[in-house]
């Protein structure tokens, strides 16, 4: 376990491997434009490793993405649902 995890009381959860595959982008590939080895991409992606704001940034524009849409101290739920989000409704609107 790296020592840089704060366990479950300060998580950092990320969309990494998500939007790497949406680009069809390997491990390796990623590691390259970043500029880390693929493990670090890896051990990133499943949450053994959580990465410095310098290495979060430059993760950030590759994607083209500001960074709360890649990290989230909250675990993610499927993009679909926040896409595709219907309006919730209160009685005063019907």
């Amino acid at each position: 376990m790296s020592p840089v995890k704060r366990g479950t009381t300060l998580p950092i959860h990320n969309r990494i491997g998500v939007l790497r595959a949406e680009r069809h982008m390997t491990r390796a590939q990623l590691a390259d434009l970043v500029e880390v080895n693929p493990q670090t991409v890896g051990a990133l992606e499943r949450g053994d490793h959580y990465p410095s704001l310098d290495l979060a940034l430059r993760i950030c524009d590759v994607f083209d993405l500001p960074v709360e849409a890649v990290f989230s101290r909250t675990e993610f739920g499927p993009l679909s649902a926040e896409v595709y989000r219907r309006p919730t409704t209160t009685e005063g609107d019907r």
